[in-house]
């Protein structure tokens, strides 16, 4: 892969509209209720020899921060937690028999908070999982950390308990910023953390950070990214803030008066992937960056990349089965999700016992298309010939109206095309998400732009 990016400021600026993330091909949009458990049931059925992913979601969290878009619950008691792990232990038990046989080879806890949980209920929540699924070794387990409502003792315990990833949730070393979004925290402690999960043996730590947010300059976002990188975390994730308050309400507590002007995003942007690159991070895509010796890194150089729910992973030949409210599964060629209110979540496993209410099954030209764009956003490069002789198909008959919207692209050098296949070149590879929706057939039968972020 590229060391680096050609940065165009005229063609970024043209194409930065809005579009999907593509985390899924169809995206989340097409999820209606006419999929229910029996289709989840055949779903899970349908690939038995397959390895599986365990997303499990934890909605609590301690504070509001401002910019959030997560499904989350906000309380300060964590006594709120018990009766979520009992309806979790429900819902455990009903899905797991339809994975006996399997071995999960990847698990991620998100939210939310993870680390909301105290430590005897982190040990009740593993040991419900353990006891029904059947874990492999050497997988890949990680969970999310809110630096600021944690001991540093509880490292300790996710390493013994099996977790051998991180993710801190940083977003801002700058004090005036973290003020603004109501996420204070201890710049130190931070750093503490990290040191300490180094010491403690987890195989990666991943940092998030968010450009855009009130009071942030390029001149500041710059010192924190100098910060960050002195700590050599083997991830990081460089997110782009996107301000939609009509959807998530605790944004409406942030002044767009103070957010960084378009241009200036840009420009965090630009410094942002320059900086992390000439420091030896490699560029995975979109917002995403690794050291060359991390996974995923490895896995792009390889061809093996991946994308889902959680973003790029290395386990993309998995079934995906989450758990907890709000969460999405990947099954077969399916995507099932669960209720997405607390209360509504409880009440289902009451009465039906199982929380799933909406998904999506895939047909065949679906699959061919989630199959292009998945190949295409990890490696931005895409051969024709595994697709016509897994699908049947001529490419270029069969896709001729999507490369006619795929020809602007190719007129502004960002993509090149040949009788072999399609590769995006360096000034192309920002702009990934737009030339993905050339080929999102979902996308131009209905207008849903309004429903995503910009690209950029």
């Amino acid at each position: 892969m590229s060391a680096n990016i050609v940065w165009d400021q005229a063609i970024i600026e043209k194409y930065n509209y809005s579009g999907p993330r593509y985390t899924s091909y169809p995206t989340a949009m097409e999820f209606n209720d006419s999929f229910g458990m029996t289709e989840l049931e055949a779903a899970a059925a349908r690939y038995p020899e397959r390895p599986l992913s365990l997303y499990v979601h934890i909605p609590f969290c301690h504070k509001l921060c401002y910019y959030c878009g997560c499904n989350k619950v906000i309380t300060r008691h964590q006594s709120k937690a018990d009766p979520y792990l009992d309806y979790l232990e429900l819902e455990i038990k009903r899905l797991a028999p339809l994975f006996a046989g399997r071995t999960v080879t990847q698990l991620h806890w998100g939210g939310g908070t993870p680390t909301f949980l105290t430590e005897p209920q982190i040990r009740r929540l593993n040991g419900l999982l353990r006891e029904h699924f059947h874990f492999a070794e050497q997988g890949e387990y990680s969970i999310e950390i809110d630096p600021r409502k944690i001991e540093l003792s509880i490292l300790d315990v996710l390493k013994e308990v099996g977790f051998n990833r991180i993710s801190l949730g940083v977003q801002d070393f700058n004090k005036a910023v973290q003020q603004m979004v109501n996420r204070e925290q201890d710049n130190d402690f931070i750093k503490t953390l990290v040191t300490h999960a180094a010491k403690l043996g987890f195989r990666s730590t991943n940092l998030d950070l968010i450009y855009g947010l009130p009071l942030q300059t390029p001149e500041s976002f710059q010192h924190t990214l100098k910060e960050i990188v002195a700590l050599k975390p083997a991830r990081l994730s460089v997110f782009n803030y996107a301000h939609l308050p009509s959807r998530f309400a605790a944004q409406r507590k942030l002044n767009e008066a103070e957010m960084a002007s378009p241009a200036n995003k840009l420009l965090m942007l630009e410094q942002s992937i320059n900086f992390l690159t000439e420091q030896g991070y490699q560029f995975i895509g979109m917002d995403h960056f690794a050291l060359p010796d991390d996974s995923l890194a490895i896995a792009q150089n390889e061809g093996k990349l991946h994308r889902n729910f959680q973003g790029y992973t290395t386990q993309g030949e998995c079934d995906l089965l989450g758990l907890g409210v709000s969460s999405i599964s990947m099954m077969g060629d399916a995507y099932s999700q669960n209720k997405k209110d607390l209360k509504e979540y409880y009440a289902q496993l009451d009465t039906l016992g199982h929380a799933q209410t909406v998904g999506y099954a895939l047909n065949k030209d679906d699959c061919l298309r989630r199959d292009l764009i998945k190949t295409l956003i990890c490696n931005f490069e895409l051969e024709f010939a595994p697709l016509e002789a897994e699908y049947e198909i001529n490419f270029a008959d069969y896709f001729a109206e999507d490369l006619k919207l795929l020809q602007t692209f190719i007129d502004d050098e960002l993509v090149t095309l040949s009788d072999t296949g399609i590769k995006v070149t360096l000034k192309g590879e920002l702009l990934i998400r737009n030339i993905c929706m050339c080929f999102d057939v979902h996308l131009r039968r209905e207008t849903r732009m309004r429903q995503f972020s910009r690209v950029i």
